[in-house]
């Protein structure tokens, strides 16, 4: 793993968030976008090397109303870059984390990305992303 890619908030009101976090972080989400497989609409801002992606679900069988409705709004993921998808999912697995979905399936911002279950890492949903 290279670094952290970006860190994942769970909002309910994307667009209420985006004037939130505008305000705090002084610029404003440099992309949008929708990823349908994952019933979620996303925002991306850009700090130093590191990401913020907020995201809305779009249907409330999503994850992230799943999530919502479980936990509130929140810190929802850390995803790490990595450079080789397949073998950290790999050296993972031997290492005994669990593996959510073993082959990578696309994501937001252009990635390839799997996750790890939080119940293998002290409770916290890891995502590993590559470039595409």
């Amino acid at each position: 793993m290279r670094k952290i890619e970006h860190l994942g908030i769970a909002v309910k009101d994307l667009t209420a968030s985006n004037e939130l976090f505008s305000k705090l972080l002084n610029v404003p989400p440099y992309k949008t976008e929708s990823v349908e497989s994952e019933g979620v609409n996303t925002a991306f801002f850009q700090m130093g090397e590191t990401k913020i992606e907020l995201l809305e679900a779009t249907n409330p069988d999503s994850p992230i109303a799943k999530f919502i409705e479980k936990r509130g709004e929140g810190i929802h993921h850390i995803a790490f870059d990595v450079t080789d998808i397949y073998a950290e999912v790999a050296r993972l697995k031997a290492e005994g984390f669990t593996v959510l979905n073993e082959t990578p399936k696309p994501g937001a911002d252009n990635k390839l990305v799997v996750f790890l279950h939080p119940k293998s890492t002290n409770g916290v949903l890891i995502e590993l992303c590559q470039e595409k």
